[in-house]
């Protein structure tokens, strides 16, 4: 036990599979921590490697915290068939991990075949729907299950929770895969196999429905593209919905120090860029008890033999100052930037939407510390949300006091609404401000991100408030001062992933 101010809950310990040891499920004797508990596991591995899908300028990242996916879902009948790598096709039920099978892999605007292994299998009882394509082809799925299309992924139905409709199927709508024909290894992929919507019908049953997790982020089934769930892997054994649950159970991994220590001593490893505050901020209120952070950047200072290990961090949180001296060694070693998250210094709107968050003036204090110590730190403005925090008269101030802040870098990134993250929002919104639902739905109505022309605007406010640069964001190879995208950041959402 690390501290002597925690105390068991009625569980004790809670068996979470994929850890060896039970984790201690602990609470603290908290205002803050009221209602919250504490998973505490022994982690593998924490150097966790992002997908060449995210497009971010980095490959490798530490969440030393983490709470649970909102993204799960269990996808498609037990019959489905899956393209095996060598040509056969097997049903998704008879799935092995391991097994190699067909995937795609992006580069530019072209996408081809490649072969891919199953990391990660499981299954649910959901509601299933029928989706048949022109060739006769009948695909079972959840509703939520996504599938490619010539505009993109899209879900089997409109979101069902709310009147904010998520790209979804439709009757004509193309499908793209190889159809009933088998593909070669680097083959592009093409959208003229037949594979048009027909119908798309409720099945007025639940079935047991499964999904499984490739390295390529997708998989092959029944001749058409299909998207797989990263998150899966990580939090399938948490079982918990993407709202309360998400801010009130936190997995922490009590050995991340030393499990970074002996990952960064490999031959393996060739110092590359860590992040930290990628998915959950590292800088949450309960660091100031179980204080990883110091051992993370420790064993970032010592690596390569002394040198240092490149990195970075973003998080929403002054706490960070503690750690100034270990940032300073590193910076002396290696290189090290950091950035605060500040979406409004506008009283309301951040009571409203980040209510248990540190003081937006005080995460500025926090930048013009790190600054004058010689930390290039940046300010990232997210998620701005259209008629809650976007308005010139709160930009401006904030770009100001930024610039006064001595801030390196400066971005604007635009709010977008993925999956459960939409629901989560809109029942805020309908709850909080209930005068922009129609103009969310608008804005919302056809994808996950603001309309191209919200973003030129929310870019152009930025640039006239003079922001020194761009900080990395979630967008791809934007010029400077174009406004990225960010996810919600409501009352019940705000430990969620930050891009």
């Amino acid at each position: 036990m690390r501290w002597s101010n925690l105390t068991l809950d009625g569980e004790e310990q809670r068996q979470l599979p994929g850890y060896r040891d039970p984790a201690a499920v602990r609470r603290f004797d908290a205002p803050e921590a009221l209602d919250m508990r504490f998973y505490e596991v022994h982690a593998k591995s924490v150097l966790n490697h992002v997908p060449a899908a995210s497009r971010m300028p980095f490959r490798w990242t530490i969440n030393p915290y983490r709470g649970c996916s909102h993204a799960c879902t269990y996808c498609i009948g037990p019959d489905t068939q899956i393209l095996m790598a060598d040509g056969r096709t097997r049903r998704v039920a008879d799935l092995e991990l391991g097994d190699s099978i067909y995937g795609t892999d992006s580069v530019g605007k072209y996408r081809r075949f490649v072969a891919t292994r199953v990391l990660d299998k499981w299954s649910s009882i959901k509601p299933a729907y029928s989706v048949v394509l022109e060739d006769g082809t009948e695909l079972i799925a959840s509703a939520d299950h996504r599938f490619l299309t010539e505009c993109g992924w899209e879900h089997v139905t409109a979101d069902q929770l709310g009147p904010l409709k998520r790209p979804h199927l439709a009757v004509n709508s193309q499908l793209l895969g190889p159809g009933r024909s088998l593909p070669t290894e680097g083959e592009l992929l093409n959208s003229d196999a037949g594979l048009r919507v027909t119908s798309i019908r409720p099945l007025g049953m639940a079935m047991r429905l499964y999904d499984i997790t490739t390295g390529t982020g997708d998989f092959i089934a029944n001749g058409v593209v299909s998207h797989n769930c990263f998150a899966r892997p990580t939090h399938k054994y948490l079982d918990f919905n993407p709202g309360r649950d998400f801010e009130r159970e936190i997995v922490v991994k009590v050995n991340a120090p030393e499990v970074l220590r002996v990952e960064l001593a490999r031959p393996s490893w060739k110092g590359e860029h860590v992040a930290l505050g990628t998915n959950t901020d590292p800088y949450q209120w309960v660091e100031g008890r179980y204080r990883l952070m110091e051992g993370i950047w420790e064993a970032l200072r010592d690596a390569a033999g002394g040198l240092g290990n490149p990195c970075s961090v973003l998080t929403k949180s002054p706490l960070l100052l503690r750690d100034l001296p270990l940032m300073l060694q590193i910076a002396q070693r290696a290189s090290f930037t950091a950035c605060l998250s500040i979406p409004t210094l506008d009283e309301k709107a951040w009571r409203a939407t980040e209510p248990h968050t540190p003081s937006p003036r005080a995460r500025l204090e926090a930048v013009a510390e790190l600054n004058r110590a010689g930390i290039p730190t940046g300010v990232l403005i997210a998620p701005l949300m259209p008629g809650i925090n976007d308005a010139p008269h709160q930009v401006e101030p904030l770009l100001e006091l930024a610039a006064q802040a001595g801030a390196t870098n400066v971005a604007g990134v635009a709010l977008h609404l993925r999956g459960e993250v939409r629901t989560v929002f809109m029942d805020w919104l309908r709850t909080q401000r209930p005068d922009l639902v129609a103009r969310y739905e608008e804005l919302y109505r056809r994808r996950a991100y603001a309309p191209s022309e919200e973003r030129a605007r929310l870019a152009r406010m930025v640039r006239r408030g003079g922001a020194p640069g761009a900080f990395w964001r979630r967008s791809s190879g934007e010029a400077d001062g174009t406004v990225g995208d960010v996810a919600a950041s409501t009352p019940t959402t705000r430990q969620q992933s930050l891009f």
